[in-house]
């Protein structure tokens, strides 16, 4: 079904998504506790855009080349 790239670029995938969504949830958290380190949620934010960003060109890999 899939070759041994697709799946595990499939795999990868649903890791980074787990981890955005935990990054996500633990952002959402942070920002309603007083004394929050800004330094630190700056970093939490950054990190969950640059996932956001890996999990795009994955998903981009995945799609088949129409002009194949």
């Amino acid at each position: 079904m899939y070759s041994d790239d697709t799946a595990t670029t499939v795999r990868r995938l649903a890791a980074l998504r787990i981890e955005h969504r935990d990054l996500d949830q633990m952002i959402a958290r942070w920002t309603t506790e007083p004394g929050t380190d800004e330094l630190e949620l700056k970093r939490m934010k950054k990190r969950k855009l640059q996932l956001k960003d890996t999990i795009h060109l994955l998903e981009s890999r995945l799609i088949p080349d129409l002009d194949a």
